[in-house]
Order: structure tokens, then C-alpha cells, then sequence
């Protein structure tokens, strides 16, 4: 898991279940990112924004609370405890469902909407998201 969940994890914290970015939607920025190499360098830059929007993405669920940060220069994150989160949506495109990745949308109790795009897995992570909050509700 990435740096961010690990030092924002308290005291008993442990991590449960952790999402990965998909590379799938991607795939057509490489290419085109590989056969604009020779130009400028400029397929360089297309391939490097692409791995660093990957690289870091991370979204992760705890024992107490759902955790997300998107961007590198620019950074997102979001935090909300497991009693707060109302609901976790799944969001995909023809192609996220052949491929198995989505957007989840995580809504909470006084907070905004919060998607986090290209998702590898996603119904998987918000099965693993709907079984602990139900278990803390019990």
C-alpha cells in the first residue's frame, strides 16, 4: 500500500483492503505516448503523467475508515469514518466492465461526493466497504 494510508494509519489501525488504478484505460494514452516518442520527447511526457497518475492514486479501507488520495503536485484525499459512509457506488462504462475496473463513489454522512476514477476491481472494494461498515453498525 502507499505511503499516504500507511502514515495516516492511528494506534490498532490495520489496512483491510486496498484498490489499485487500473492501467486498461489508459492503454490508448501510451500508444499513444510510444509512437509520439520520436517527436520532441513529447511521447515521454504522456507516458510519465500517465505512471505518476497511477502511481499516485491509492484508496484503501481500515478496520475504521475508508481512505483516498489522487494526484502528485496537486493532492486530493479523503478520509471518512466507517459510520459516516453512506454509500459506495460503482460506476461502468462498457469497457470498465469488460475489463473489470470503475469509478467508486464514496458518500457520507455530511460530506460530499468523493469518485475516484479508474479503478481496478471496484465491486470487489466496495463489497470489502459494505461488509465493514455493516459490521460496525451491528
Amino acid at each position: 500500500m502507499g505511503s499516504y494510508v500507511n502514515k495516516n494509519l492511528g494506534a490498532g489501525e490495520s489496512v483491510v483492503r486496498e484498490a489499485k488504478t487500473s492501467w486498461i484505460p489508459y492503454l490508448p494514452a501510451v500508444v499513444l505516448g510510444i509512437i509520439t516518442l520520436p517527436v520532441f520527447g513529447l511521447g515521454l511526457l504522456i507516458i510519465i503523467a500517465i505512471w505518476l497518475t497511477i502511481w499516485s492514486t491509492e484508496l484503501a479501507v481500515t478496520n475504521r475508515k475508508v481512505v483516498a488520495k489522487v494526484g502528485f503536485i496537486r493532492r486530493d484525499t479523503i478520509e471518512m469514518r466507517l459510520g459516516k459512509v453512506e454509500s459506495v457506488q460503482v460506476k461502468q462504462s462498457l469497457f470498465g466492465r469488460m475489463f473489470n475496473y470503475g469509478t467508486i463513489i464514496i458518500s457520507g454522512a455530511g460530506n460530499p461526493q468523493a469518485p475516484i476514477r479508474n479503478i481496478a476491481r471496484p465491486l470487489e472494494f466496495r463489497r470489502a466497504v459494505n461488509e465493514l461498515v455493516e459490521s460496525q453498525a451491528a
